[in-house]
Parts: C-alpha cells; structure tokens; sequence
C-alpha cells in the first residue's frame, strides 16, 4: 500500500513538473521607458543616457532652449568608461541647442578626490565633451546608449 501511494505521489509530481513550464510563466524584467526628456536629447544629436532613467518632469523653453528636468530624486550612477562617479541633484537645468548643451547645473562627477560640477556638453563627431569649467574630457558617445538606473534604487515602472 506504502508503495502504491508512493508511486501516485511520484506520477503526479512529474506530471505537474511536465505542466507547469506550459502553463507559468516568469514575467518579463520591466524595461524601463523613457521620458520627453530623453526624446528631446536625442532630437538635439544627444544619447539617451545623458540622464538617468527615473526622470519626473521636464520643461524646455523652444525660443531660449532653455530646460529643467526634475527627477524623482537625487540620482548617483557610475559614469562610463572609467567609473566615474556622478551625482544628479533632483533638478538639472541648463541650455540646449543641437549638438550643444551650455549653462549645466545639477550635474556633478567625482574625480581626482574631488566633486567637479559638469557645466556643459558638446556632441563632436561619435564623441561627447564634457565640460568641467575650462577643462574637458572627450568619450566615445556609444558609452551613453543606454539610460542609467539611479544606483541603490529600485527603477519605478510608471
């Protein structure tokens, strides 16, 4: 009797292991969109991941170019390629025209031990400039691509 009940239990364990990859499935990672903002990177010869991917709000002035993007939060990521660490206040603002962006505030990157404000961004050929006061620094734009998820946070699907 022991193992008749044995058996059964044994038939319908393989048969619900059979049945349920058919039936189950996992959900698929949620990507995460992109905002206006992003769009209007790009539609001024910029990448997407210029920002983070959490942004909130975002406001241009078409005459000035004039901009601000809200996100949802201050915002730290690590900078391609050489892991730059970069810290985006919950409000970015600055000035953009194509292949231009002038006047940068809220953007900030550690190197040399030090917290150095990005104050602009030209796009050159396949590379970006990064402004740092009368300093810059040239990187391939391919290393922005993609939209970065702010570090210790969970990216919200809204």
């Amino acid at each position: 009797m022991a193992n008749q009940s044995l058996l059964l239990y044994l038939i319908f364990s393989l048969l619900l292991l059979l049945l349920l990859p058919s039936s189950y499935q996992t959900p698929e990672p949620a990507t995460p969109r992109l905002s206006v903002a992003h769009t209007e990177l790009t539609n001024y010869g910029f990448p997407v991941g210029l920002l983070p991917s959490d942004v909130s709000a975002y406001s241009i002035n078409a005459t000035s170019g004039e901009f601000s993007v809200d996100l949802a939060g201050a915002c730290r990521i690590t900078l391609p390629p050489d892991n730059y660490l970069a810290a985006y206040s919950k409000r970015i603002k600055g000035r953009i025209v194509r292949g231009k962006i002038a006047h940068l505030d809220g953007i900030r990157v550690r190197a040399f031990f030090s917290w150095w404000s990005i104050t602009g961004i030209r796009a050159s050929g396949d590379n970006l400039v990064f402004e740092v006061g009368s300093v810059s620094a040239k990187y391939p734009s391919k290393n922005f691509d993609e939209s970065p998820a702010c570090e210790g946070r969970q990216h919200s699907a809204s």
